[in-house]
């Protein structure tokens, strides 16, 4: 076999060759094994053959429950009983299957199983169930047949944002209204999407879209993985939303959860059959030590075929335009990566990774791709596991991109932990550009995990309480003026410094002053923190607009050039000492003054002849600051009068700034000019 390409790119993985071409075998094998050889995107139908679905007159169930001995459908239609005539019929290699007449179960009719086994019996959602709803009386959950007489028609074409920047807008339905209740996919489709659009970002990033028993579990936990949760509204309501934005030239993809499996018996899969290992490992290995749910056997061929189906009946059924895969280092692992620094190569390629579940991501990355050429994956990953990110074929496990989950940590720890007289430029830099060649990136400064309770925003670590008292305009406060221009200058700096995408979570961008707790009995099952105040954004007595406004520039400018990620960053100047930083990439140039206190009259930059424009000053009073530079001026390079012909941007660049210039175009007799 050919030495991989990410070898040739990264020498310190030569002593791994072995393990990196295994892994590619045994990817290979178990696809093979699994398939036939047949192409990924035509085996992985299991939705198509299980659970509920209408043929002519009759209407098909089918399982796998290798364990039972009975299985039984039970509804209205049988006074949820077991009785005979809904007795399933057992098939090969555990499979149980019923036809009934289809009058006998009409569209959002209630259904369940009642599954049998030697010891014992339980009521089960069918694991391929599209649809459950819970019972607000009794709080059972059971399935719901969905069958609509004309299945929904779809309007709008996906957008192909091939390589384009990727701006993420990461969403949760349940707490994007502002009432104190959970919101719904009409609700967030009429109010929420234009917001997302007139803001610039072309990709939203939905959670906890697959249903979940608790809802305080952000969708995590996942107990029906083919039912869009009710709690939101119907499937015809979530693919009227994906419709619309897509009409408007935003792709959706949404948080894919198959790295666990939540412990309920009677509304997941824990025991569907009467055995706790039927998708799950036997043993110790069962249960996630730390998050208190089950995990995956991969190397199961019926669970593999389980979790590909999955894959692509979210594509295809709702037209998701790929997919942000949760919790992959703790599938990597077989500890789940628990307890570990990752300091070293060798902790890669040690033995203790579950060689099962790489193989499984290779081959769901494979089929996204067949599915829909255009679809984007994303690993949300924190080992920094080498290669997760780059093509199958190159040695890889075929990721788009992976999440730069270095990138808060960072910034919490020196806004928690060092005086602003003590941010340093080049750390900074080098900290938000590091990254592996043949692997893009999501940066971000801040996601859903910084806003909970327990964590902080970056907004929120900056001004705190200051935030209850002191947005007003009106009200004067050194610790707002910081805060302010300290956020603009963190999500600009993390966003021009990405390497192929850049995400936010929904009101961060205008600095949401509170964090997220979901309704729980701690805090007497209150909505108050589970929403988001959009109201705040839209007061013009307010200060939050300034940060709002300020982000949708910000996104503007660098969505301006669809190659923009393609560019290298090139770091032009940084001065520890003044605190001042600048860098290129492609006609934009970006300059940061992190200095408190100290505004620069005249600083010079080697920049090369040019004339430049402001496209972005964060200190406009258009962003809340102070005004203090005259925007109506282009700026031209001046020559030192030195043979070596360097040539110098002189800025004013005050204290706590920004800014953004674009290099204009040279013409002819400003060429000579500058001769």
């Amino acid at each position: 076999m050919q030495i991989p390409k990410i070898i040739k790119k990264d020498p310190w993985l030569r002593p791994f060759e072995s393990r990196i071409t295994g892994r590619q075998h045994y990817a290979a094998y178990m696809e093979k094994e699994l398939t036939g050889g047949l192409p990924l995107k035509d085996f992985a139908n299991g939705h198509l053959f299980f659970g509920a679905h209408r043929t002519g007159s009759k209407l098909i169930f089918r399982e796998w429950a290798p364990n039972a001995e009975k299985i039984y459908l039970s509804g209205d239609f049988s006074g949820w009983q077991d009785r005979e005539e809904f007795l399933f019929s057992r098939s090969d290699n555990g499979g149980w299957e019923l036809i009934i007449d289809q009058d006998q179960l009409r569209h959002e009719d209630l259904y369940r199983l009642s599954v049998h086994w030697n010891g014992g019996r339980g009521d089960r959602i069918p694991a391929y169930a599209r649809r459950v709803l819970q019972d607000r009386e009794t709080y059972i959950f059971n399935a719901q047949l969905w069958d609509p007489p004309r299945p929904y028609q779809w309007v709008n074409q996906a957008p192909d944002h091939s390589g384009k920047p990727v701006m993420i807008y990461e969403a949760h339905i349940g707490m994007a209204t502002e009432e104190q209740k959970t919101g719904t996919f009409d609700e967030f489709r009429q109010q929420v999407l234009p917001v997302i659009a007139k803001a610039g970002y072309n990709t939203i990033q939905l959670m906890a879209i697959q249903e979940h028993p608790y809802y305080g579990s952000f969708g995590y936990h996942v107990s029906n993985f083919f039912a869009v949760s009710s709690r939101f509204g119907t499937p015809y309501d979530l693919k009227k939303l994906i419709d619309e934005a897509h009409g408007m030239g935003i792709a959706v993809i949404m948080d894919l959860v198959h790295s666990h499996s939540v412990k309920n018996v009677n509304e997941g899969l824990a025991e569907f059959d009467g055995t706790p290992w039927q998708y799950f490992h036997a043993g110790p290995r069962r249960e996630h030590v730390a998050w208190d749910s089950l995990c995956f056997n991969y190397k199961k061929p019926q669970v593999a075929h389980f979790l590909l189906s999955n894959c692509k009946y979210w594509l295809e059924e709702y037209r998701f335009d790929g997919f942000r895969f949760d919790g992959v280092t703790s599938m990597l692992y077989l500890d789940h990566g628990l307890g570990r620094d990752f300091t070293s190569y060798d902790q890669y390629f040690d033995g203790a990774q579950d060689e099962d579940a790489i193989a499984y991501l290779t081959m769901a990355n494979k089929l996204i791709h067949q599915v829909n050429p255009h679809a984007i994956s994303i690993a949300e990953e924190m080992s920094g596991m080498p290669a997760l990110a780059a093509p199958v074929k190159d040695g890889g496990i075929g990721f788009d991109f992976r999440l730069s989950m270095g990138i808060p940590d960072f910034w919490i720890k020196i806004i928690k932990e060092r005086s602003d007289e003590q941010w340093n430029t080049a750390e900074i830099f080098n900290e938000l550009t590091k990254k592996r060649s043949e692997e893009r990136t999501i940066s971000y400064a801040e996601s859903h995990d910084q806003a909970l309770v327990g964590d902080k925003t970056i907004a929120f670590r900056l001004m705190d309480k200051e935030m209850y008292y002191c947005m007003d305009k009106n009200i004067q406060s050194l610790i707002i003026d910081r805060g302010i221009a300290l956020h603009k200058m963190i999500r600009l700096i993390t966003c021009a410094t990405a390497w192929g995408g850049y995400l936010n979570f929904m009101g961060n961008e205008f600095g949401h002053p509170e964090w997220i707790d979901f309704p729980r009995q701690g805090n007497n099952w209150s909505y108050f923190y589970a929403r988001r105040q959009w109201s705040l954004f839209e007061n013009r007595m307010l200060r939050y607009h300034y940060l709002g406004d300020f982000d949708r520039a910000m996104i503007s400018v660098i969505t301006k050039d669809p190659q923009f990620y393609t560019y290298d960053q090139h770091l032009i100047h940084s001065n520890e000492g003044d605190q001042v930083m600048a860098f290129t990439r492609g006609s934009l140039l970006f300059v940061f003054n992190f200095s408190p206190a100290v505004s620069f009259s005249g600083y010079g930059l080697k920049t090369g002849p040019g004339r430049f424009r402001l496209l972005i000053n964060s200190d406009s009073h258009e962003y809340g600051g102070f005004g203090r530079i005259d925007e109506s001026m282009d700026y031209i390079t001046e020559w030192d009068g030195k043979v070596n012909s360097l040539h110098f941007l002189k800025l004013y660049i005050p204290n706590r700034t920004c800014l953004v210039l674009e290099k204009q175009k040279v013409r002819g007799a400003y060429s000579r000019q500058q001769k």
